[in-house]
């Protein structure tokens, strides 16, 4: 069996960071995903979907996405209920997302002319949590400009 799902979309709001009465951090925010298809009237429609993180891609997520942001989300749906205040049980769909990727930089600019990250985050635990905390998110790549010597032989192709 699966339950996995990639979603691209923006914000539709400012994430929502939280804490359960353990401690533990929880983000919740919407994503509006465009349809492939455009209405009879030849509007463009989207679909608002519910996203949760939990502790630190929580905290990642809380810090660093806003509004209008487009992200990428990756994660498994997740259908719970509950009986609300009227005795009528309501069910809620969600994505619980194990990988946020944020796949532009900060709008906001602030004139500094400076590019920003647009790291990706993943959360959850166990031997799938990214190990990016430890190298301090750094870029991997930045080397200055200055060439990388790889042998012929190290190439695959």
């Amino acid at each position: 069996m699966l339950n996995r799902v990639i979603l691209i979309g923006r914000l539709t709001r400012d994430p929502e960071l939280r804490y359960t009465p353990a401690g533990v951090a929880v983000t919740q925010f919407t994503i509006a995903v465009d349809r492939p298809f455009t209405s009879q009237g030849g509007e463009r429609e989207a679909d608002f979907i519910p996203v949760v993180t939990w502790r630190q891609l929580a905290e990642t997520c809380a810090n660093y996405l806003r509004k209008g942001r487009l992200t990428a989300v990756e994660g498994r749906i997740q259908v719970r209920n509950y009986e609300n205040n009227e005795g009528k049980r309501v069910y809620v769909t969600e994505v619980i997302a194990d990988n946020v990727r944020f796949l532009e930089s900060n709008r906001d600019g602030g004139g500094s002319g400076q590019r920003e990250e647009s790291p990706a985050f993943g959360g959850g635990g166990g031997a799938n949590r990214n190990s990016s905390s430890s190298r301090g998110n750094q870029d991997p790549f930045s080397d200055d400009g200055k060439p990388i010597d790889i042998s012929d032989d190290d190439l695959p192709f």
